[in-house]
């Protein structure tokens, strides 16, 4: 059995290493030296042309100041802790969106997963947008509205809570 899998692993990193050595630059069947630049690259004045100096280590090393969070932080925290039954899969602060995966509520049968829009900084119920799904499709309307209403009235108490500091 272990020589069958092992037969498979083999056969699998050679089909890989086939597929990679067919790849490649095209530049060979047009005619082209591979060290050659399309115009596009070079031509400063080209509208499809490609920023050469930014490299993935630009991301890393920009300035804390040049992306503004657009969302309101209440509603954000607001919607981690009412959600807190169900697991992170994304989380992005600067667009404002939360993808969770499938999880039961406490005293609940039903598993339901969401997908939370916050999409301004101001505390309003058009600043949220939730979408839940059930294992067999859309959530019923009430129970996203009762999970909106969890989230904005957390989010107004932890606005509250923050004044009196």
């Amino acid at each position: 059995m272990r020589a069958l899998t092992l037969i498979k692993c083999t056969v699998a990193v050679a089909a890989l290493g086939s597929l990679v050595a067919c790849g490649g630059n095209n530049s060979i069947l047009r005619g082209k030296p591979a060290t050659e630049r399309p115009n596009q690259y070079t031509d400063p004045t080209n509208p499809n042309n490609l920023d050469t100096e930014n490299t993935i280590w630009n991301a890393f090393n920009r300035k804390s100041t040049e992306t503004n969070v657009l969302v309101n932080k209440y509603i954000w925290a607001a919607t981690i802790e009412v959600l807190d039954f169900l697991p992170i899969q994304t989380i992005d602060p600067y667009t404002g969106v939360i993808v969770t995966g499938y999880g039961t509520p406490p005293n609940g049968g039903r598993s339901y997963r969401a997908t939370v829009l916050i999409k301004d900084p101001a505390l309003d119920a058009r600043s949220l947008n939730v979408a839940l799904q059930t294992r067999g499709g859309t959530a019923p309307a009430a129970t996203t509205r009762a999970i909106e209403d969890a989230i904005l009235s957390r989010a107004r108490q932890l606005r509250i809570a923050d004044n009196k500091l």
